[in-house]
């Protein structure tokens, strides 16, 4: 199973502070990412120290998962959905 690379241009905002602890990718021009498909930032490891905040321009690498591959991630995605239906949050039995 060969997968299609696209190399992109992305933007990476990252912030460490007190309110947020997050990092988000926005891959620039009309792409759009399916299941199965791989996205990975290219470049160094970036550290950020508490109080933070910052953004970068990369490249990100989009591998994109063909139909097999595709439908299996779906499959997957759904029987591991259905293992938080067993959970029950009630006192004792039913």
């Amino acid at each position: 199973m060969s997968r299609r690379v696209q190399v992109l241009a992305c933007t990476i905002e990252i912030e460490h502070t007190e309110r947020s602890l997050h990092a988000h990718v926005d891959l620039e021009g009309e792409v759009n990412i399916r299941p199965g498909d791989r996205v990975r930032v290219l470049g160094e490891p970036v550290i950020v120290r508490f109080g933070d905040r910052f953004t970068l321009h990369r490249q990100a690498r989009v591998e994109r998962a063909g139909f097999l591959e595709r439908q299996l991630t779906r499959l997957l995605a759904t029987l591991s959905l259905s293992e938080l239906y067993e959970v029950s949050f009630t006192p004792g039995r039913l």
